[in-house]
């Protein structure tokens, strides 16, 4: 008996998700637990895996935004006949979500629309619509918005499959201001519009919320010589596993800082403040989707070494777009480190709820007093920000002086 593959619910508060790209095509074999599709979720990228064994038998949604619960796929025997249940209420053109079909629509409707589309001839010039035999390629919902709001087609460029237009890039069109005549000049290339993926438009909303938040900043400089001695040692040592960095090394003494100091370690919400019993360490990541933050679980008892492995896992995970909702969930704390990029000194937005996030500069050599003379040193400023809600000054200054301490001598923390 065929199994409709619907959307999975992949994590605490997801409703939707977009289907970016599917892994396997209609009639192709699948087996249970193989990738299945590519969906694009608040949060993270990540591949789908089937429900269940056989053959592909209907895609339902080649792509665009579903909710949770919908089906999108059926898996059967060959040969199996498909029929797909109506999933959403309201006017029937409405329900229908860019690619998918289902049984609502009649034949006598399909072929008017099929008409429609087919009678939409596509004007002379040099409009960015995408053509094949002369007409403009369009979602059937894409064209009813554009004919609501008065929107030329021939003018828009199609970001669906083979350039087609759809609903997404109508709006777009709408929202953006017209372009204000100038003298003929000579061509400098159209400027690019990346849409919006669930990921960046989840970082422009949690930044915006950050930026509400009442912080404050403090900043220490550490003295890390020890810190990078241990660092070379360790690599040294490290075999077949990755090579522990400085954020390896900052990565444990914070978690070994964060126990002393549990008010650092800490949710805000509504009804309370959170104080965690274990240091869960997000790392910040430059991936092609985006900042992206994987946590480090409980990194106050890893060694040195297996935080490296752990974090070398994750962020090859990031930067291949390979993340797991799991990756991403249950940090207590945050470290941003762009100290490889030779930033000496930066303020970190706040990651909420966090009640802190960490700062890393470059380490570079400054000239310093020590006993009365100047001497050349290798030193690292770290800003602290926190949210003021949850954490007094007093208790970040107290867990920055461990830091500091645990770094220049990191055998105070092992």
């Amino acid at each position: 008996m065929a199994t409709e593959i619907k959307l999975p619910r992949l994590g605490q508060g997801m409703e939707s998700g977009t289907i970016v790209k599917w892994l396997k095509s209609e009639g192709e074999s699948v087996e249970k637990g193989e990738p299945l599709y590519e969906l694009d979720t608040d949060k993270v990228t990540q591949e789908v895996e089937a429900d269940a064994s056989g053959v592909l038998l209907k895609i339902a949604i080649q792509e665009g935004e579903v909710p949770v619960g919908q089906t999108v796929a059926v898996i059967g025997e060959q040969g199996e006949d498909v029929v797909l249940e109506a999933t959403a209420s309201g006017p029937e053109e409405e329900q229908q979500t860019e690619g998918s079909r289902g049984p609502a629509r009649d034949d006598e409707r399909e072929r008017g629309r099929q008409a429609s589309a087919e009678a939409t001839p596509a004007p002379s010039g040099n409009g960015a619509g995408t053509r094949t035999d002369g007409r403009i390629k369009a979602s059937p919902l894409a064209r009813r918005i554009a004919r609501e709001r008065g929107i030329d087609l021939a003018q828009l460029r199609g970001t669906g499959p083979e350039g087609r237009i759809v609903a997404e890039d109508v709006e777009r069109a709408e929202a953006a201001p017209a372009p204000t005549p100038t003298a003929a000049a000579a061509p400098m290339g159209d400027p690019e519009v990346v849409p919006l993926t669930s990921v960046r438009k989840t970082i422009a909303r949690r930044l915006t919320e950050a930026w509400t938040v009442p912080v404050f900043q403090l900043t220490i400089d550490v003295e890390m010589g020890r810190a990078v001695a241990l660092r070379e040692q360790l690599v040294e040592r490290a075999g077949d596993g990755a090579k522990p960095t400085l954020s390896d090394v900052l990565t444990k003494i914070s978690a070994s800082a964060l126990m002393k100091h549990r008010t650092v370690n800490a949710h805000f919400g509504e009804e309370g403040i959170t104080r965690f019993p274990s240091a869960n360490v997000g790392i910040a990541v430059a991936a092609p989707q985006g900042l992206v933050v994987p946590v480090i679980q409980r990194a106050e008892v890893l060694t040195i070494q297996e935080i490296a492995n752990v974090r070398s896992e994750l962020v090859g995970r990031a930067r291949d777009n390979k993340l797991q909702r799991g990756d991403l969930d249950g940090g207590t704390f945050t470290i941003s480190n762009l100290g490889m990029f030779g930033v000496a000194q930066f303020i970190a937005v706040l990651n909420p709820p966090q009640a802190a996030i960490l700062a890393v500069g470059s380490v570079e050599e400054r000239p310093v007093a020590r006993g009365g003379e100047i001497v050349a040193r290798p030193m690292m400023t770290l800003t602290l920000t926190c949210d003021h809600r949850t954490v007094d000054g007093a208790d970040g200054a107290r867990f920055l002086e461990d830091v500091k301490a645990f770094l220049e001598e990191p055998g105070l923390a092992l």
